[in-house]
């Protein structure tokens, strides 16, 4: 078992000894990238920031303040044609009525105040954030790791469908809610992003709670483990290549989500693409028990594993009997066409 077991009811009772003194900060970002596309794109700041809107929400769930600035550019002087589009924002504009990203950040950080979590839709507003700070020498103040709410995830989980990533403007058609403001600029955006969350039950989705992939952990000390109410996560160390990550005992352990037995496997671990790897063990007290391995790489390289443990019914045994079946046929014909090749003497 990793070092550090981090269960939601523990953090629970750190963060939330008083609930009305937690504060939500639901921030939105706008970005803007090369006009030149990837390859013309600066080193570390594939997006640059050029505003940041955000609604504070009480613990209550009240939204009781709001964030709005627009960021001058210094890295990409013009922008991108899709950018110009979605969010009909001016360069001009950018220039006159923006500031420098380190005074904005500042601002924005201190407006957060000190007790707070961060809630996003999606995941990528929150390493593009980190991103910029680090590309503008601006120290990051939280703690590591950094654990926040991603709105789009719990909507998903509301909704039944965790597989289905649902956009802000469909999630608030379908609830209904009103739609004064316009969608794809920081601000509004973020208040939409506020209105889903109040219209969520606090009790269900406040358990799942997501952690930053930005800064994964540097040693096996530092490894995460979080208990859900369905299944469990396991965020490694980065490792040099895959097949070292895939060498370590504790990324291939499956345990029992629900009573944290380590369990036998019945089917090993096997990979359709290298990047998802998926294996079955038997819980003799909760059943079947299904892993799943995303193998991603790390934003200073090498390779970490996120790892989920669930328990899964007769329809997800046969899933990923299905699955390991495909992977054999893939590696049938592969093997074919490496014999088929050396028959003919061609390099293989």
């Amino acid at each position: 078992m990793p070092a550090i077991f981090c269960c939601l009811a523990d953090l629970r009772k750190v963060c939330y000894n008083d609930p009305i003194m937690k504060n939500y900060i639901i921030f939105d970002l706008e970005w803007n990238q090369s006009p030149g596309g990837k390859e013309n794109s600066v080193d570390r700041l594939p997006f640059e920031i050029i505003e940041i809107g955000a609604v504070k929400l009480d613990g209550r769930f009240c939204m009781v303040s709001e964030f709005h600035r627009l960021i001058t550019p210094t890295v990409y002087s013009q922008l991108h044609y899709k950018i110009s589009e979605v969010t009909h924002m001016d360069m001009e504009v950018l220039r006159q009525e923006g500031d420098s990203f380190v005074h904005v950040i500042r601002d924005f950080l201190e407006w957060c105040g000190g007790d707070f979590w961060f809630c996003t839709w999606g995941s990528m507003d929150l390493t593009e954030l980190q991103r910029n700070m680090e590309y503008y020498h601006v120290d990051f103040p939280f703690e590591r790791p950094l654990y926040y709410y991603d709105v789009q995830k719990l909507y998903a989980l509301a909704r039944g469908d965790v597989r289905e990533k649902v956009s802000l403007d469909k999630a608030v058609e379908e609830l209904a809610l009103e739609q004064d403001r316009p969608f794809h600029r920081a601000l509004d955006d973020a208040f939409y992003t506020g209105k889903v969350l109040q219209c969520m039950d606090h009790q269900l989705w406040e358990p799942y709670i997501s952690v930053d992939y930005y800064r994964v952990p540097e040693k096996a000390e530092e490894e995460i483990y979080l208990k859900f109410p369905t299944y469990s996560k396991f965020v490694s160390r980065a490792f040099p290549t895959k097949e070292e990550a895939m060498e370590d005992k504790i990324v291939t352990d499956i345990v029992c989500p629900r009573c944290k037995r380590m369990l036998r496997k019945k089917v090993r671990w096997f990979s359709l693409n290298q990047r998802q790897y998926f294996s079955l063990g038997i819980c003799p007290q909760h059943g079947p028990v299904r892993g799943k391995i995303r193998m991603k790489k790390g934003e200073r390289g090498g390779f970490y594993v996120v790892k989920t443990m669930k328990t899964v019914d007769e329809e997800g045994v046969r899933s990923l009997f299905e699955k390991r079946e495909e992977q054999r046929n893939k590696r049938h014909v592969r093997n074919d066409i490496k014999k088929v090749k050396e028959m003919f003497g061609r390099p293989v």
